[in-house]
C-alpha cells in the first residue's frame, strides 16, 4: 500500500516493532531482576561494621578497575557520563545504603525503591516529552495510594528518615534511567565502568568528613569476609553485569518497555528478606505493596500483543 495511508501504517509497524522485547533481552532483563532482587540483602549482611559511603567507595572503586583499562569510554561525552555516575550511581546508592545503615529493612526498601517506575515517568514526561497517557496518570495515582498505604503502616513502628531517603534515592535512580535512555550509549557495559568513576572519590571524602578519618581507616583495614564478599557481589553481579545489561536494554527500547521489569525486583527482595533475615511484612505494609505495584503495572506495561496486531 502506497500514499499517506500506507506510510501510517508502516509507521506504526515499525513503533509497534521497536517496543516488542526478543526472548534473548526478556531473558537478560530477568537476569537483571534477579541480581538485583537479592542485592538487598546482600548489602545489608555487608554493611555490619563498614561506614556506608565507605562501603559504596569500594563498590564502584572494583566497579572501574582496572575494567577502564580494558573498557573504552562511552561516545556521549563527559558531561553526560559525569551526570548519568551522579544520579544513577552516586546518589542512589549513597541513599540507598544510608538507609539501610539506618535501619530500613531489606524487604521493604526493594519495595519502596520501585517508585522509581512513577518517578521515571515523571521526568521522562520532562526531560524526553514523553507525555504519560490517561492510563498511566490513573496507574500513578493507584501506586501513589498504596505507597501512602505502605508509608501510613511502616511508620507506626519505624522511623521515617530511612524511608525518606529511600525515596529519594528512588528518584535519583528515575533521574539516572531517563539520562542513560537519552544518552543512547553503544555499550552498557562501557557506559557502567566509566560512569563508577564519578563515585568513589565523592563517597569517601563524605566519609571522612561523617565518620571520621580514624572510623574509615579501621574500617578499610578491617573489613569482614561478609563485607568483602558482599563488595565483590554488588560490583560485579549487580553493577558489572546488572547495569551492563540495563543500560544497553535502555538504549533499545522506551523507557516505558524496560523498566516495567523492575515491579518484579520486589517480590524477590521480599522473600529473599524473609528466608535470610526472617522479615516478615506487615498485614498493611503488604496491601499496600500489592497496591501500589498494581499502579504502577497498570501505568507502565503495554497493551497485549493480540490488541496491538489488531490496531496495526
Amino acid at each position: 500500500m502506497s500514499g499517506p495511508v500506507g506510510r501510517a501504517r508502516t509507521g506504526r509497524q515499525r513503533r509497534w516493532q521497536a517496543r516488542q522485547v526478543t526472548k534473548k533481552h526478556t531473558l537478560l532483563a530477568l537476569v537483571v531482576v534477579l541480581l538485583w532482587g537479592l542485592n538487598f540483602i546482600i548489602i545489608d549482611e555487608g554493611l555490619e561494621g563498614v561506614p556506608p559511603l565507605v562501603f559504596v567507595a569500594l563498590r564502584f572503586l572494583l566497579v572501574a578497575v582496572p575494567a577502564i583499562f580494558f573498557v573504552r569510554p562511552p561516545a556521549i561525552g563527559w558531561r553526560n557520563i559525569v551526570a548519568i555516575g551522579a544520579f544513577l550511581s552516586l546518589g542512589q546508592f549513597v541513599l540507598l545504603y544510608l538507609a539501610l545503615h539506618l535501619g530500613m529493612p531489606p524487604g521493604l526498601a526493594s519495595l519502596l525503591l520501585q517508585t522509581q517506575v512513577i518517578l521515571t515517568v515523571f521526568v521522562s514526561a520532562v526531560v524526553l516529552r514523553e507525555r504519560p497517557t490517561k492510563r498511566q496518570m490513573v496507574g500513578i495515582l493507584t501506586g501513589m495510594t498504596g505507597l501512602a498505604i505502605v508509608v501510613i503502616g511502616h511508620s507506626q513502628d519505624a522511623p521515617w528518615l530511612p524511608l525518606v531517603i529511600t525515596l529519594a534515592a528512588a528518584l535519583s535512580w528515575a533521574i539516572g534511567n531517563v539520562l542513560s535512555r537519552r544518552s543512547r550509549a553503544a555499550s552498557g557495559l562501557s557506559l557502567v565502568v566509566w560512569s563508577s568513576l564519578v563515585v568513589p572519590l565523592p563517597s569517601l571524602a563524605l566519609a571522612l568528613i561523617i565518620d571520621s578519618p580514624s572510623v574509615v581507616l579501621h574500617a578499610l583495614t578491617h573489613l569482614s569476609t561478609a563485607a568483602i564478599l558482599s563488595t565483590v557481589y554488588t560490583a560485579v553481579a549487580a553493577s558489572l553485569i546488572g547495569y551492563g545489561i540495563w543500560n544497553t536494554l535502555l538504549t533499545k527500547y522506551p523507557t516505558s518497555v524496560v523498566v516495567p521489569f523492575t515491579l518484579l525486583i520486589p517480590v524477590i527482595g521480599i522473600i529473599a528478606a524473609w528466608m535470610a533475615q526472617g522479615e516478615e511484612p506487615t498485614t498493611t505494609e503488604v496491601v499496600g505493596g500489592a497496591i501500589m505495584l498494581a499502579g504502577l503495572a497498570a501505568a507502565v506495561l503495554q497493551k497485549s500483543t493480540f490488541r496491538r496486531r489488531l490496531r496495526g
